[in-house]
């Protein structure tokens, strides 16, 4: 079963409803040649993606995988980041990373410095292992490749695309036993991540800003709906 899982996910370039539809109808993906991954129905398998709607059927991996038996805390924000938001994350990636295992989504920005700030981190890419998207990352896909963790529901060669970002967000989610953001705009792919959080019970937390402070008029509002406030 767990071999016929990856090379639907291969074949379908890690569609959750394209492989769905594939096993219902009990096909026959051919001798696809495997890649390194971890499926729904394996051991090690995290269970807490089990509580998802769509749980991904098959995760590609790269690094050190007994993170993914770590407790995990997810650190989101903006792609754009303020100085204020990158002190903001460089403390807080420090501070808890004694504790936790950080998980963010390797983009540049907020996710980046996370990546960077922490000792123990998992990224969780949009896009298939071989591509190093966003290219400016390079540096850190490499150090993440050896030393921690990346996973992703795309086969190798499965390029980045618009609709990608916010489904693999749900899997940042799930694996998180709290949500930090550090910032986000009013308007905030940030928010998708924060969404699939509250819907799986998860606490968030968020870094207040100055009054007016467009870079982080989101996570205001967020206080304002009832988010915990971190005070540094």
């Amino acid at each position: 079963m767990r071999e016929l899982l990856v090379r639907l996910a291969i074949k379908y370039h890690g569609s959750y409803h394209q492989i769905k539809k594939a096993l219902k109808k009990q096909e026959d993906p051919g001798d696809i040649p495997l890649q390194q991954a971890l499926t729904i129905v394996d051991e090690d398998y995290p269970s807490v993606l089990l509580q998802l709607k769509y749980p991904p059927f098959v995760l590609f991996w790269q690094g050190n995988k007994e993170l993914l038996r770590q407790k995990m805390v997810a650190i989101v924000g903006s792609r754009n980041s303020c100085d204020y938001g990158i002190e903001a994350t460089r403390r807080i990636a420090r501070l808890i990373g004694e504790k936790y295992v950080i998980v963010s989504g390797m983009a540049k920005g907020i996710d980046a410095i996370a990546h960077c700030n922490s000792r123990k981190t998992v990224g969780v890419l949009g896009n298939g292992l071989d591509i190093h998207y966003p290219f400016c990352n390079d540096a850190l896909y490499k150090y993440m490749k050896e030393y921690q963790l990346l996973i992703t529901e795309y086969p190798l060669g499965t390029a980045p695309r618009k609709e990608h970002f916010p489904f693999r967000n749900r899997i940042m989610a799930a694996l998180a036993e709290k949500v930090i953001v550090t910032q986000a705009r009013e308007k905030s792919g940030t928010m998708v991540t924060v969404e699939e959080a509250l819907d799986l019970g998860r606490d968030i937390y968020v870094v207040p800003y100055r009054l007016g402070d467009e870079n982080g008029l989101g996570c205001n509002r967020l206080i304002q709906q009832g988010a915990e406030i971190i005070v540094l």
